[in-house]
């Protein structure tokens, strides 16, 4: 009894033994193949090497999460899990620079999840890999970027001196929620000051919204009744796809008529179930939303946070630099805003889109109760963590998490899962048997000749039945229904004429002719 208690104690240590040391070296595999990739476009990374801590979404989660009051979350297996998530018209999913195409399954869950479930989206792309998911709502993404003649902002060095020239840094002035075509001339050309923002009074004005290398983004012709589309911002009547070189006048390069940057689709009417106005668990209308960005970087830190974009030279319309170097800037160019009617500095990007943000929430729905509609907190945003590509070797394991969120969305059942698959790792490792020791050794006395060979003479008998079993089997009949048949049946079956003779002659055939008749007998019937 004590050597068994002593031996169950002894494998319940090396299967504790075996987990840590799967578990070290997986996390030593990852941070090994993680470590000469560096991660862009992340809400949590706050220490990334020089330019890199520019290109992160840390500014946008810290102002709409810690300024705003949003619940901040992030998904990092597949969007397809965005219907599943809890009050989805209260959930707006923001994807920002996809690395990697989304699939048909992830494209039209997100499809559903606006125009079924009433879920907001901001995807954010200068790419074609977001074609997929504008597939489903009507919209194209063009596949280079775009230049402007016209507006595009300055940006200067550390001490102050402009860099060179680049009319892919665009600017724009951007609505909330109107079409550029449908506002009258005195909204066009007011700006939105802070004091409107926090009164949400953004229906009849416009920000500036800096973008660094877009393509453009355009809508399809799609008969669609449900939806309302707006086109939010655009560049100017100048801008161009430059797909073959900077030259306005070369064919590939063409010109979209009108360059759009910013599309919003809106689903109104769509059902949901929340708490009423009366308290009331029950069904109130929502509104889906979607917005198309034709660049990633409107919400990385250097172009949200305005302190970030001094610090790497963006230039305000007051810089000395645009009436010395011939070019307008969105309060000075005909199209754009008129100081006049109200402050017109660009206070970062952050201004624009939380306005947005808000605008595309439910804080104006009259139907929700109120405990909901005045709590920020009772609102969510989610950051689309897994559209980053990952390395050779970190892609088993992310494939691998994925699959398990697929399995289950409640928090402790998928750590469960996830410890049992490395508690089955360490039992495959510690469990297995090991081999008796053995020995070969050869008995000339126990030494047997091979089992006795096929009789030449019955090759023909052999093959003539193999061909008749398969003529049967691909008839579809039974042994005893094919007994039946008589020859002319069997005849009509085969139609080969080679065939036809093998079945029903009586001459014998050589060796060499049944190996010319055997590829025959194979190939019929496919």
């Amino acid at each position: 009894m004590a050597e068994a208690e002593k031996t169950k104690l002894s494998v319940e240590k090396k299967l504790l033994a075996g987990l840590v040391v799967s578990i070290l070296l997986s996390t030593t595999l990852i941070v090994l193949a993680s470590s000469s990739k560096e991660t862009v476009f992340s809400p949590y990374v706050r220490d990334a090497d020089g330019a890199y801590q520019y290109q992160q979404l840390t500014k946008m989660r810290d102002s709409l999460g810690e300024d705003d009051g949003y619940e901040i979350y992030n998904t990092m297996s597949t969007p397809m899990l965005v219907n599943d998530w809890q009050d989805p018209h209260r959930t707006m999913l923001i994807i920002t620079a996809p690395e990697k195409p989304f699939d048909a399954a992830e494209a039209n869950a997100i499809h559903d999840f606006v125009t079924e479930k009433g879920g907001k989206v901001i995807l954010a792309a200068s790419s074609t890999n977001a074609q997929r998911v504008a597939d489903e709502f009507g919209i194209l993404y063009f596949d280079a970027p775009i230049l402007d003649q016209k507006w595009f902002y300055e940006v200067a060095n550390s001490v102050g001196e402009r860099e060179p020239e680049d009319q892919t840094r665009l600017w724009s002035v951007a609505s909330v929620n109107q079409d550029l075509d449908d506002m009258d001339e005195a909204s066009l050309r007011t700006p939105c000051t802070e004091e409107l923002v926090s009164n949400s009074q953004v229906d009849n004005c416009r920000m500036p919204v800096l973008f660094h290398s877009p393509t453009a983004i355009q809508v399809l012709d799609v008969e669609d009744d449900s939806r309302e589309v707006s086109v939010l911002a655009s560049a100017s009547d100048q801008a161009f796809v430059a797909r073959s070189g900077y030259d306005i006048n070369n064919v590939a390069n063409p010109k979209t008529g009108k360059t759009d940057l910013m599309i919003r689709i809106d689903y109104p009417g769509i059902e949901a179930y929340d708490k009423t106005s009366d308290k009331d668990l029950g069904k109130v209308d929502v509104t889906g939303s979607i917005v198309f960005v034709s660049d990633h970087s409107v919400l990385a830190n250097h172009l949200w946070d305005e302190a970030d974009a001094d610090l790497t030279g963006k230039q305000q319309c007051g810089s000395d630099l645009y009436p010395d170097n011939a070019h307008s800037c969105w309060d000075t160019d005909p199209d754009g805003l008129v100081a006049a009617q109200g402050d017109t500095k660009w206070n970062g990007n952050q201004l624009y889109f939380r306005a947005l943000i808000r605008d595309m929430m439910e804080f104006d729905n009259e139907e929700l109760s109120t405990t909901i509609t005045r709590n920020q907190d009772e609102f969510n945003i989610v950051f689309d963590e897994s559209r980053h590509v990952s390395s050779a070797l970190t892609q088993p394991f992310t494939e691998a998490i994925g699959a398990v969120v697929l399995l289950t969305s409640d928090t402790y059942l998928k750590w469960l899962i996830i410890l049992n698959l490395f508690a089955l790792l360490a039992i495959a490792i510690m469990v297995v048997p090991e081999k008796e020791n053995w020995r070969h050794v050869f008995d000339l006395t126990r030494f047997r000749e091979r089992p006795t060979k096929i009789d030449s003479s019955l090759y023909q008998v052999r093959v003539r039945e193999a061909f008749l079993s398969k003529v049967r089997q691909f008839n579809d009949l039974t042994r005893d229904e094919f007994v039946r048949k008589t020859p002319a049946e069997i005849m009509q079956m085969v139609r080969e004429p080679r065939l036809v003779e093998l079945v029903s002659s009586a001459r014998s055939y050589s060796n060499e002719e049944l190996r010319e008749i055997i590829p025959i007998v194979r190939r019929w019937g496919n």
